[in-house]
């Protein structure tokens, strides 16, 4: 009587799970990294303009997005050092330090957005060259930039998400490094050839170089 075996396929629940974790890992860094680089981008450039008048006639004037505010700057950085600290730690600190990057990129788009129609950088400027406190910008208009970090924003919040949902199983950084188990080699006997052994030697009247015939 013959028999048959049928081979049973390896389940494919891992090699899917394992597939999603790698995608959202490779998102999460890259939608991280971008997302900071476009916020820090925007921050310096032009967000703002609009005009003063003066006794010489009006003349224009103009804000960067770190005049306007400087938040989405700050929390870009903390985005980027919170990306880096999820592969550092594990479990409760992992989830704690996705949730921190989800909320950085929350915070730099609520930022950017409102500091696409704040006049208050330009209104202070126009103070200054006016010598009125209490002048006010004209013609006041905004540029893209402002919606700009409000996208590198959303990215953050995108890996954020990810590593929140999918953190943990993402690989986490070793504090062994090079280990591989072997025994570390014992350290040499002391050699009485060596220079401190032979100082040492003529110190107390004996002469390091006389040995045993053999």
């Amino acid at each position: 009587m013959e028999y048959v075996t049928a081979a049973v396929p390896p389940p494919r629940t891992e090699t899917a799970a394992a597939r999603s974790s790698r995608r959202s890992l490779a998102v999460a860094l890259l939608s991280g990294a971008l997302g900071s680089a476009v916020t820090l981008l925007a921050t310096r450039q032009r967000w703002s303009q609009g005009t003063a008048t003066v006794a010489g006639g009006p003349f224009s004037l103009t804000a960067k997005g770190s005049d306007v505010t400087g938040v989405p700057a700050a929390l870009a950085i903390v985005g980027l050092a919170a990306l880096v600290a999820v592969f550092a730690v594990r479990r409760a600190g992992r989830l704690a330090v996705s949730a921190l990057l989800a909320l950085s990129g929350a915070g730099i788009m609520t930022a950017a957005l409102l500091g696409a129609g704040d006049s208050s950088a330009l209104d202070e400027q126009a103070a200054k060259a006016t010598g009125d406190t209490s002048a006010a910008v004209a013609s006041f208009s905004h540029t893209a930039w402002p919606y700009a970090a409000a996208v590198g924003g959303a990215l953050i919040l995108l890996a954020g998400l990810l590593a929140l949902r999918y953190g943990r199983r993402w690989p986490a950084m070793s504090g062994r490094y090079e280990r591989d188990g072997a025994p570390r080699p014992r350290r040499a006997a002391a050699d009485p050839e060596r220079p401190e052994e032979m100082w040492k030697a003529l110190d107390r009247g004996e002469d390091p170089t006389g040995m045993d015939p053999a």
